[in-house]
């Protein structure tokens, strides 16, 4: 009896806590909401519950420019280049970019996606009505959305990565790692290509060792890679000839590189072919089409392309983290390669003063393009080259200045008064109707120059205060003077044909992120 006790009060002790047990609350895992990820350096973690690293970051940039337009353009053409009333004294923009950065480790190498968007609102622009360069109107372009409490998204990059492909919109494989930055902070430092916005393309990068790689490309040159195509069978303007008839999209680009990168540096060798193709013979006003334009026929498209060799210099004995860039191109049929921008491609057209008895003021204008032809036909391709560069020099951790330049040259063949020539269809459409000086001359041959300083003050990590002073100067052709209609405000009256420049200063804040 005693031991059929003693079991059974055990057995109910262990039943009795073995309940309590089932009751008490079991301490759960950590959930681990962030992990570091060290593979792909500093600011990645993994997305949770993945095995994919994600970095955000960007930066936050604001930007005044006294005497020149949004992100330092020069006053080179509309209102500013006339100088006349609806021109605006300063420009500003401000804007967010924010970037996305995922990479994947997979038997193939690592898989990458990046995007980056560009969140901005500027004020350069105008709906004045009686402007050169008035949006009233207009089909829909950002200066219209920049309203009061608006502003626009603009997209940059957005490229996937796998196994040595590129996929999207990215830097062309034509360009240098620099773009059109070698040391300058405004976006017009012509004198060679500039995809910093990014194109549409695919390409292939095989890396051969030893720091030496090699990429090939298909780039859409809709918008990165066309000035234009002039019909000189349409009538010309106070500021250029015949109207443009480019063409629609038969061909990609084809581009590549071969790149060496050291310790010391860089070296890149870029090729690209560009085909030039035009719309129709007959084009009415403007270059728009009419009843006849597609009976009318075209001529024959033709390939051009553009050549270009970069190089970069660390290791400078005159400071730490010193460095000197430059590239030098060239280009026949691709003035794109040349006159080049981180958007398209200006034409030019500047007035000044002048000192000719009975003259209202002076003109120079450079018109740029592709090819010309006239109706029935070939077309010619121009060429161009150009060389920029910069010297970037850290005074201290916290100030560091960049000595920046570019010259660049656009040449319509032959001369003006061979009418087979480029040149001389270029002047015979430009020329008709004109009153001209005995000393006249035409030649629509054309140089640029700019020259400029950056200074930059860092007082904590990642914020930088900038000032940039840029110089830019048209070295045009003409001789003489002729009396012109150029676009109102200006009068018809007699101009003289005469060298331009123009001065801005850029004022920048910037926070990265």
């Amino acid at each position: 009896m005693i031991k059929s006790l003693v079991l059974g009060s055990a057995a109910g002790l262990i039943a009795m806590s073995g309940a309590q047990a089932a009751d008490l609350p079991v301490k759960a895992k950590a959930v681990e909401y962030v992990r570091i990820c060290s593979l792909y350096g500093a600011g990645f973690f993994y997305i949770p519950g993945t095995d994919t690293c994600i970095k955000l970051g960007g930066y936050l940039r604001i930007d005044t420019t006294f005497n020149g337009g949004a992100y330092g353009q020069p006053f080179y053409s509309g209102d500013a280049g006339q100088g006349n009333r609806f021109r605006d004294y300063f420009n500003s923009r401000s804007r967010m970019a924010l970037t996305v950065d995922t990479r994947t480790a997979t038997e193939y190498g690592v898989v990458r996606t990046f995007g980056q968007a560009d969140f901005q609102f500027q004020n350069f622009g105008t709906s004045n009505i009686g402007s050169t360069t008035n949006f009233t109107g207009a089909t829909l372009n950002n200066a219209l959305l920049s309203t009061a409490g608006g502003g626009y998204v603009a997209v940059e990059m957005v490229f996937i990565q796998f196994a040595g492909f590129t996929f999207g919109k990215s830097a062309s494989a034509y360009a240098t790692p620099w773009n059109g930055y070698p040391g300058n902070n405004n976006s017009f430092l012509m004198g060679g290509a500039d995809y910093v916005t990014g194109v549409n393309n695919i390409q292939y990068t095989a890396q051969f060792g030893n720091g030496v790689s090699g990429t090939i490309g298909l780039d859409d040159p809709t918008v990165f890679d066309r000035t234009s195509v002039l019909n000189l069978g349409v009538a010309g303007s106070a500021i250029g000839a015949g109207a443009n008839a480019y063409g629609g999209t038969h061909a990609p680009d084809i581009v590549g590189n071969i790149r060496v990168d050291q310790a010391w540096g860089l070296f890149q060798i870029s090729g690209m072919a560009h085909l030039v193709n035009a719309s129709y013979n007959i084009l009415g006003a403007g270059g728009a089409a009419t009843a006849l334009s597609e009976i009318s026929g075209h001529p024959e498209d033709k390939w051009g392309g553009a050549v270009m060799a970069a190089l970069q210099i660390k290791n400078l004995p005159t400071g730490a983290g010193d460095d000197f860039k430059i590239d030098v191109s060239y280009s026949k049929g691709d003035t794109k390669a040349v006159i080049s921008t981180s958007g398209g491609s200006p034409s030019f057209a500047m007035f000044g003063s002048t000192g000719l008895a009975g003259g209202y003021q002076s003109v120079g204008f450079g018109q740029t393009s592709d090819a010309v032809y006239v109706p029935g036909g070939e077309l010619k391709l121009v060429d161009a080259w150009g060389v920029r560069g910069a010297f970037n020099h850290n005074w201290d951790p916290y100030w560091s200045s960049s000595l920046w330049g570019s010259y660049a040259s656009v040449r319509y063949n032959g001369s003006s008064t061979d009418l087979t020539s480029a040149k001389g269809q270029w002047c015979a459409n430009y020329n008709a109707g004109k009153a001209v000086s005995l000393d006249y001359s035409c030649n629509p041959d054309y140089n640029i120059a700019q020259v400029g300083l950056t200074t930059r003050w860092t007082p904590v990590k990642n914020l930088t205060f900038s000032a940039e002073v840029g110089a830019f100067f048209l070295d045009q052709k003409f001789t003489g003077s002729a009396i012109l209609t150029p676009t109102a405000p200006k009068p018809t009256a007699v101009y003289e044909f005469k060298d331009q420049s123009t001065v801005f200063l850029n004022v920048r804040a910037q926070r990265n992120f």
